[in-house]
């Protein structure tokens, strides 16, 4: 078949990596525009754009793709299939129909599960044990297309959105191209999703960093996990007489803490290697703390050069 990629992010490079090295043809890549800085372009190392130059694959960036002058342009390419994976963009059913056979977009959850932006940060933040990928028939609404293919995998009890993200792409890249052979030959099923069990995956704010202390510490730690590499995970200590310091948190052990009653993020313990804050229930240790402006240290080099002393609060300054 004669494909059109459509992809910027990361998540996308192994599919469309994948699909170069099958016998469908590559007609172009559709990507986002480079964003620039002080005039020049910014993009990110080895990304999609790279892969599209290795193989002499043109390139294609509007700004808006859903654009007639867009769609005119995409249709010279005479595709037979659409592949949608983390563009970035909604097409629109003019976009779709660019190609004969519209489009398949390639998603990181086991739909109807967290539809939207960040399906792999959401997973983790709710502390799921089990996700996947869904290859879909891309319809007007957002990821609420017919599910062609599907396969589920484990997360690892400490797995990060950062180390989950490039599995779940490998693994998509595969199913993809399972997908396409079968629909070129003429086996393909799909099955509607069930509105009823769809859930919500929003684009990730740097607001969603800020700590909740009367949060459990079950749910803190997946929080860290959920949000790195990005907007991270952030809370604010003060020293006695100082100015209020933000800290970003590295991944948090869960501490018992018996007969507690100390408001959350009161800091329970600082000595040695164990730095450990009160939750709304249990207790937190985090493994690593950032404060803002410099790097990233141990909670054992943080206590050495702070003066942090149970009773000490750890807060949300907005």
């Amino acid at each position: 078949m004669r494909l059109l990629m459509l992809g910027t992010g990361p998540f996308a490079v192994p599919t469309f990596q994948a699909l170069l090295e099958t016998h469908h043809t590559m007609a172009a890549l559709v990507t986002g525009p480079l964003r620039t800085h002080r005039g020049r372009p910014v993009a990110p190392i080895s990304s999609i754009r790279d892969v599209a130059q290795r193989h002499a694959v043109p390139i294609v960036d509007p700004e808006d793709v859903n654009a007639p002058e867009s769609r005119a342009r995409l249709a010279e390419f005479g595709a037979d299939l659409l592949v949608v994976c983390d563009y970035g963009r909604i097409l629109s059913p003019a976009a779709l129909g660019v190609a004969c056979r519209g489009g398949v977009n390639l998603h990181a959850s086991l739909l109807p599960k967290y539809r939207g932006a960040a399906p792999i940060a959401w997973a983790l933040w709710n502390g799921d044990t089990t996700t996947g990928v869904t290859v879909i028939h891309i319809t007007p609404e957002l990821d609420a297309g017919p599910c062609i293919a599907q396969q589920a995998v484990p997360i690892g009890p400490d797995e990060t959105a950062a180390q989950l993200e490039p599995r779940l792409a490998e693994l998509g890249a595969r199913l993809v191209c399972e997908t396409i052979d079968r629909m070129e030959s003429g086996r393909i099923e799909s099955l509607p999703q069930d509105p009823t069990r769809a859930s919500r995956a929003p684009k990730l704010k740097k607001s969603d960093g800020l700590v909740d202390w009367t949060r459990d510490a079950e749910a803190l730690r997946n929080q860290v996990r959920a949000l790195d590499p990005w907007p991270k995970t952030y809370t604010y200590w003060r020293s006695p007489g100082g100015e209020p310091v933000r800290l970003i948190l590295g991944p948090l052990a869960v501490v018992e803490l018996p007969g507690s009653n100390v408001p959350p993020g009161t800091v329970v313990e600082a000595l040695g290697r164990r730095l450990v804050i009160a939750a709304g229930r249990g207790g937190v240790m985090p493994q690593s703390v950032q404060p803002a402006g410099k790097r990233a240290m141990s909670a054992e080099e943080f206590l050495r050069g702070h003066r942090v002393r149970p009773g000490d609060m750890f807060f949300d300054l907005s």
